[in-house]
């Protein structure tokens, strides 16, 4: 392999022989319903905690998952499988999602996930300033990293692999 087209062309030859395990569940029937069923059990598991005031049971379940979801979806690269001879090893699992392709319905609605319980939560403590100001910081790293213009972008460099996969 010598030049650049070369190298893409065999990554796309590789990534099209097989289907993707690691990324096809989110196209399932119960991934959105399971996406839903975790934000309402991050909030119930918040709300029972003793001397947590709502507000900070809605900034809670914000934080954590958005957390979540950002090492899920833009941090881990590569799949657990072996059967694929490193064709995603450089990409992430929103990277993955529908062999990249943007706008998805599947990548619209993990984007207005974060959003909604961005808007539940800003609205649910009431429009505190400081609340407000974290749960912002927590849905724009979500967010950035959904961009288009994120597509295989390592930010300074951070989780970039020691080969290039473009």
């Amino acid at each position: 392999m010598t030049s650049r087209t070369e190298k893409k062309s065999y990554t796309a030859l590789d990534q099209s022989s097989m289907p993707n395990f690691n990324s096809s569940w989110v196209n399932y029937k119960g991934a959105w319903f399971t996406t839903i069923f975790v934000v309402v059990g991050l909030k119930a598991l918040f709300t029972v905690i003793p001397f947590i005031t709502p507000e900070a049971s809605w900034t809670l379940t914000n934080l954590s998952f958005n957390c979540g979801h950002y090492i899920m979806f833009h941090w881990v690269q590569g799949i657990p499988f072996e059967n694929n001879q490193g064709a995603y090893d450089g990409l992430t699992l929103w990277e993955q999602i529908d062999g990249g392709v943007q706008f998805t319905a599947t990548r619209k609605f993990l984007t207005a996930v974060p959003i909604v319980l961005f808007l539940l939560s800003t609205h649910y403590t009431h429009y505190n300033l400081f609340l407000f100001g974290i749960n912002f910081t927590a849905l724009l790293v979500v967010l950035v990293a959904k961009l288009p213009i994120m597509h295989r972008v390592r930010v300074f460099g951070i989780n970039k692999l020691d080969y290039d996969m473009d």
